[in-house]
């Protein structure tokens, strides 16, 4: 048994409040989570079974976002960049976070090793 997780990276430079935050992550979270069930199934349902490990981290900038989706992308990871609706704080299609996993924890920490939490 391999351990898994799923990381959602936040942008910090935005100035969202709590509740968009919150929501913004749900989005990442879920978005990322259908994204392995569709091409690693095995990971999903192995990381259900381990209680769904779930990390939230901070990051400074879209580009950042865009840097880290990359990479995971290079590595296969399963991995959803959310883009907001406009329709409350923030402009349409402002990138807020990015969701990584779930996926075995060495390839995650690769990717996300250097972050700070949330």
């Amino acid at each position: 048994m391999v351990d898994l997780k799923q990381v959602i990276v936040a942008r910090t430079d935005l100035g969202m409040g709590k509740g968009k935050l919150a929501a913004q992550v749900a989005h990442a979270s879920l978005a990322a989570a259908e994204e392995s069930m569709r091409g690693k199934r095995g990971w999903f349902d192995e990381w259900k079974q381990q209680g769904q490990a779930k990390v939230v981290l901070k990051a400074g900038s879209e580009s950042e976002l865009r840097d880290l989706m990359k990479v995971a992308l290079s590595m296969g990871l399963p991995c959803a960049l959310i883009q907001d609706a406009g329709l409350t704080q923030l402009e349409p299609g402002t990138a807020t976070c990015l969701g990584i996993g779930p996926a075995p924890v060495s390839m995650v920490d690769k990717v996300t090793g250097q972050l700070k939490l949330l």
